[in-house]
This record gives C-alpha cells, structure tokens and sequence, in this order.
C-alpha cells in the first residue's frame, strides 16, 4: 500500500482520538513558523505540529510532507555503464597537481533506487514520489525488447504515485504513450522484429499517473492524458500539474507527435491554478519535462588556489554556491510561472541542481533536477498549513540524494530483472560480427568519430532504402543518436573478445528509427552543414556524422566553400542528390529543418537491421581514420 493511504489513516486516528493525541504532546520541544500566532503552545506528533489554543484543546496546524523524485530514468533497469552511472562527488589534485573530478561510479539502476526510496520514506511519517518524466524511451535492451513493459512494472513497485510526460514518451506515438498508462498488449507477433510484448500474457499499465497538461489532441483543447493530479498526504492537498517542453515536436520523429499540439508550459500551469484553487487545492507543484545546465564549478584546491572550469559536483548548483547557466529554458519557465505553484521539479537535462528562482511576486521557489538513470534522488520537504491548505513556502528545502552502487538490492526489482533478462537472451545474445579495435564515440576537434563513420556507412549501405533503382550516395548521422561505444572487451553472454551481440548493437542505437532516403541540392546540403554551429546549435555545435566518400572543411559558419566534395568531386550546389538518414533528422529534428525540405521521400527499414546487417557483412571491421571532416 502506499505511503499515501497510510498517511490518512494515520490522520484520522489523530484527529479521532483527542486524548492520544493530547497524551503524546506533553513532552515535545517547540516548532516555529512565521505563521503561528506567539501566544499558542506546540508541539510535534505523528509528522504534524499541533497547536494548543487558549490552553484547552489540542488542533493539528501542520502536516509534514516529504516528496522524493526522480527524472529521466529511461528504462534503466540495471545501472547504466560508463558515464551514464557516474556521479562527480567532488575533486582533487592528481600527483602532478592537476585537477580532476571524484566520481561514484555505478551509480542508478532500479534495484537501487528503490532501496534508496524506502530507506528515505522512514524519515517521513508522510511522503510522496514524483517523476519529471522520459521514465521510457531510449532505454536498455532489456526494457526495450518489450516495448518498456518492464520499466511500467519496475515503477509501480518503486512505489511511483505521479509524473510527468517526457519527449521520449512520444518515441512510438501517443497511443502507445496511452496504453503504457492503460494497459493492454500489442500484437506484435511474439517476438517479431525484436520485440516481444507481454510475454507473460498480460499488462496492466502503470499503476501511478502520467500527467500532460500540455499536449492536446490538435484543434480539440482535450488533452490526451490528464492534466494534473490532486493527491491527499497525511491531510495534505496537494495538486501536481504535469508538462513536457513545448518543444517535444522538434525532437521526436514526426510520427510519434502527430495529431498533437504542444502548449506553453507556463500558460498552460498557470491557466491549471484556479481550477485548482475552486477544489479546494492551494497547494501545487509542477513536474515539467525541461531543465537546465549547472555552469562549471571554481574550485579551491588543498593548495590554496582556485581551479575553474571543472565538471560541477552534484550537489554544487545551488547549495554549494552554484548557479544555472543563463540560457537555462527553465529559467524563464520557473519565473514566470503563477505565485501560487509552491515548487517545481524538472528534467530533460540530465543535469543535478536544487535551486532557488524567484516567482513573478519575487517570492523564493524551489526548482529540482536529479541527474538522470536514477542516479540521484531529490527529497525535498514541505511544511503544509492545515488552516490555510496550502504550503508554508519559506519551509520547502531539497538535496540530491545519491543511489550509490554500495546500496543493498531491492528483492523485487532484482527478480523483475531476473525474469526478463531470461526472456531477452534469446534476442541480445545473438553474435552479429565482430570488431578489431573499439569504436567509439570519442570525437576529432572536428566532430567525427569511428562510431559515428560505422553507423553512417551502414546506413549508406543498407538496401531497403533504394527506391526506383537510385541509390543513396550520402548518409548522414545525427551524434545525440549514438548511446554507445562498442568496446572489444565488452563480453556479456560468454561470447569471444571481439564479438559484438545484438544487445551491444541495441544500445548503441536503441530508438528504433527507420531510415528514410530522399533528395536534397548541393546548396541544401551545404545549408544542413551551416545548421550543425548555427540556430539551435550555435550555442552547443550537433556535428553530422557522415559516410565515406563525403567530405568537407568545416569552418565557423558550416562548410568552406567550394570545400565539400563526394568521392573528391566538388559538390555541384545545383544538382541533385539522393541521399539516407533516419526519420528523426528526416523530419527536421536536432535542429536541422532542411532536411524536412528534402523531396521523393521513401522510408526503409530499422536503423539497429541495417547497422547489425553491415557488422554481419563487414567483420572483422576496423575503425576508420578520422578524415572526412577537416
């Protein structure tokens, strides 16, 4: 049962039996608030502050209320490798007097987190657990091979109550979105293509509430999920209002979005407020799918000196004198988002931040990030009036909470894993080639990388994108695609150095994009190079990853000109070309709309076939110079 229904019991024995609780008083320390009036006696019971008024009767004032949440767990059921399970905990001079960071490494994962969540639900008699949503999408093998089933069962035993919808919740469209919520299978013919949907024979959905405020069936105003949740915690009424960013239709292939519209956040949030205030709920939180960045971290070594420009430890932005970087889109969201919402917690970044931004009233408000994998959770405490039923602003106060990889494993998690790791063997041990060197994502100055050349070159290569005899001559990559490093030491199934299964494949390239062929100019080939540093990405360059053949000299503004040449002829910037990418960048996603004005479109198979099929037909492969971009 959750903590939420044990709260009001609790509650309503309090409050029916004066005498216990009048018992229990005698001996409590005093607690403060701005809000109490100097002549009242209180004290602390049962997660409340009660008040003794005029020195006859006992009356509940306060209730305390924990909340715990999390962001971006992307279906990571196990703790993510590499970077993705890394935490900078602070840092330290190396022995030649260089800095560099200190790190929990393994950090996340399901059978942790939930442990870490209820060991911090005993400090609370009164508690609940948000998310900020892309809970799915992009996730593990393990998750993925059934359509993120295992995630939905993974958080309903971890106790979640609401979230959030995310960008990559619209990964497979909404009805799919929808039926994660509602339950039901998919009729994908036990295991075509990969993927394999109740393979126990049902599905119930989640048990918690995915919240979208923002996201409406175009033209109608309906929403296609609800819009907020009110939740009863230990006599508290508190409302959640839940939102992606606005701009989820830039990021996710066109399909998954279509037949939506997206609304502003804080229009939305804020046009939520007195609908919420006419039920009585004074008390409300946003869960917002957007974030911001920390800026980099000053340092003061054991030397004396201070050393900047460090990765920020995550607890640095905001209590240990760290801030948000200006351009944050959380910023202008958070400041202008009604008085009345009392905190909000954020995702999409990936970022670790407890901050503090000013609402429009210039009032402190609290806005939370933990990082992402369940690498962190943030528990922030809320002192709610009971009079007023609302939330006393100048008591709400957060950290970020590791889930280190020391903690004990939580029994039912690791069976949930257990269960599908069997079930997903079959799939993901399956040797597709074999690699000499690693290839990894490891960039030039330029850009390019060895995996990045690999992935391109099977896109070029695949067949099921050539249409009417017309082969593609170019393929491009976008690098936010690529999850992965294949690594010759990396052996998960028993299989040999070297050997790459379709478990190592999968995370590499886990969002089961189709590959698209379609036809540009030279000119607008030339305007997608300029499109990689400018727009969008001018403030954090996206370079294309491109295949062999292709090449140019990449100045400031994009491509030199008269520098991009295919297979060393200058490109003609009034010719035609018939070139392959996958339907995200296809439909102008990553900030590359010129793509979307490619013409002759036709759509192929699953990027992951056409990069397992090229590994099969090019073993031993051996990563490739990094000269196509110079």
């Amino acid at each position: 049962m959750r903590p939420t229904s044990r709260s009001r019991r609790r509650l309503v024995a309090l409050l029916a039996s004066g005498s216990i609780a009048l018992t229990g008083l005698g001996a409590l320390g005093a607690a403060t608030s701005a809000d109490a009036a100097p002549s009242q006696e209180r004290g602390q019971k049962g997660g409340m502050t009660w008040e003794k008024h005029k020195g006859k009767h006992w009356q509940a004032r306060y209730v305390d209320v924990q909340m715990l949440s999390f962001n971006d767990f992307h279906g990571n059921l196990q703790p993510p490798t590499g970077s993705g399970g890394r935490i900078v905990t602070g840092h330290e001079l190396d022995g030649e007097g260089t800095p560099r960071d200190t790190t929990i490494e393994g950090a996340g994962g399901a059978e942790r987190l939930a442990t870490k969540l209820a060991q911090l639900r005993k400090k609370a008699r009164h508690s609940v657990t948000v998310a900020a949503g892309d809970l799915v999408g992009a996730t593990p093998l393990l998750s993925a091979a059934f359509h993120d089933e295992p995630t939905i069962e993974s958080l309903n035993k971890l106790g979640l109550d609401v979230s959030a919808v995310g960008n990559h919740e619209f990964d497979n469209g909404y009805q799919e979105l929808q039926r994660k919520q509602r339950g039901g299978c998919i009729d994908d013919g036990d295991g075509e293509n990969n993927r394999n949907s109740c393979p126990d024979g049902r599905f119930k959905g989640a048990d918690f509430d995915y919240l979208a405020a923002n996201v409406k069936y175009a033209g109608t105003g309906d929403t296609i999920l609800p819009g907020y949740a009110i939740k009863r915690i230990g006599g508290a009424k508190i409302g959640f209002i839940g939102m992606t960013l606005e701009g989820t239709p830039d990021i996710v292939t066109a399909s998954g979005v279509a037949g939506l519209e997206f609304t502003d956040e804080v229009r939305t949030a804020n046009a939520l407020v007195p609908k919420l205030k006419r039920q009585g709920v004074n008390a409300i939180v946003v869960l917002v799918h957007e974030g911001g960045t920390p800026n980099r971290e000053t340092w003061t070594g054991p030397d004396g000196q201070q050393y900047g420009g460090l990765n920020p430890s995550y607890d640095y932005a905001c209590a240990k004198g760290g801030s948000l970087q200006d351009t944050s889109p959380i910023l202008p969201i958070a400041a202008n988002l009604d008085p009345a919402i009392d905190a909000v917690v954020t995702g999409h970044t990936h970022q670790p931040y407890v901050c503090d931004v000013k609402d429009p009233r210039g009032k402190s408000r609290l806005v939370t990030s933990a990082s992402s994998a369940g690498r962190l959770v943030t528990e922030t405490t809320l002192r709610y009036d009971l009079a007023k039923r609302d939330i006393v602003r100048a008591s709400v106060a957060g950290a970020n909470v590791p889930v280190s990889p020391d903690l004990p494993k939580d029994r039912r998690q690791t069976r949930l894993i257990e269960r599908y790791t069997e079930l997903v063997t079959p799939i993901a041990s399956r040797v597709l080639g074999t690699i000499a060197d690693d290839v990894t994502t490891d960039q030039s100055p330029q850009g390019e990388s060895a995996l990045g050349n690999l992935i391109a070159d099977a896109q070029l290569a695949d067949e099921s994108v050539v249409t009417g005899g017309e082969q593609p001559v170019i393929a491009f990559m976008n690098p936010g695609g690529i999850r992965a490093s294949l690594l010759r030491d990396n052996q998960s199934y028993g299989e040999a150095p070297g050997e790459v299964t379709y478990a190592e494949a999968f995370a590499v390239q886990p969002f089961n994009n189709f590959l698209v062929s379609l036809t540009l100019t030279g000119q607008q080939i030339y305007d997608l190079l300029a499109e990689q540093v400018t727009g969008p990405n001018a403030a954090s360059p996206k370079i294309l990853q491109v295949s062999e053949g292709f090449s140019y000299e990449r100045g400031p503004d994009g491509a030199v000109d008269g520098s991009v040449t295919l297979d060393g002829v200058p490109l003609d910037k009034a010719a035609s070309y018939r070139i392959v990418t996958n339907n995200f960048l296809a439909d102008g996603g990553d900030g590359f709309p010129t793509f979307a004005e490619g013409t002759g479109r036709y759509f192929g198979g699953l990027d992951i076939d056409a990069f397992a099929d090229y590994l099969e037909a090019s073993s031993p492969y051996t990563p490739t110079p990094l000269d196509r971009i110079q």
